[in-house]
């Protein structure tokens, strides 16, 4: 049995909808919380199959508040690229991913939207369109080395691959209603018309839900763990 770790940046974020799928392919994931008391990030990657980087809410990479632990995070994630093991970054996760693998991040206000978006160069079985929940500020700075494979209504990049088993993605394909209005409830800031973000959350909570099925085989193959 595979084990996946999950960096935890708010008791609000946590995987959503996508525990039922890792836990349907038997693929076992165990927290990590720095934030909580005695919580930490380890030093490298022990016996771990992969890495799983969620979102921070208003936290940011190069604006707002930064993460306190986005030091130790990096070199963890660059541990896991060294050493060839998949790496999944979800919202701030991405940025991080983006960082360690020697891109970068720029400023961008912190969002909370519903975006449709185009899928591709993610194999055949790959869903090409899909829902995706952006909750976050800042935005990647990508290398030519990584590739494209998702972008939302303006071609805007919403997901990026780096080298052939890791990914990050711009939004949490598997968010609920209810972890949106934690966040929201959890820090003074918030991004603007939060009403609207979560209407459009709820609204679509079903086609969500449906989509990340294939999704989520796709990145299961992907990253390697099928």
């Amino acid at each position: 049995m595979k084990t996946i770790w999950v960096l935890q940046h708010t008791e609000a974020e946590y995987l959503g909808l996508i525990e039922d799928h890792l836990e349907g392919r038997n693929l076992r994931f165990r927290y990590f919380r720095p934030f909580a008391a005695g919580g930490m990030v380890p030093l490298e990657p022990g016996n771990a199959d992969g890495l799983i980087l969620l979102g921070g809410g208003p936290y940011g990479i190069v604006s707002g508040h930064i993460l306190p632990s986005l030091g130790p995070e990096l070199r963890l994630t660059r541990a896991f690229l060294d050493a060839g093991l998949p790496v999944l970054g979800i919202e701030l996760g991405a940025l991080i991913l983006s960082v360690a693998a020697g891109g970068g991040a720029a400023e961008a206000p912190l969002r909370f939207e519903v975006l449709n978006t185009e899928i591709f160069g993610l194999g055949d079985a790959a869903p090409q369109q899909m829902p995706l929940t952006c909750y976050l500020r800042d935005r990647p700075v990508l290398t030519p080395a990584m590739k494209v494979v998702m972008t939302g209504p303006g071609g805007e990049v919403l997901g990026f691959s780096v080298g052939e088993k890791s990914i990050g993605i711009l939004g949490h394909a598997g968010m609920k209603r209810g972890m949106a209005e934690d966040l929201i409830m959890e820090f003074a800031e918030t991004p603007e018309d939060t009403l609207t973000g979560l209407t459009a959350l709820g609204d679509r909570q079903f086609e969500i839900a449906e989509a990340l099925g294939p999704f989520m085989v796709t990145l299961v193959r992907h990253c390697g763990w099928m």
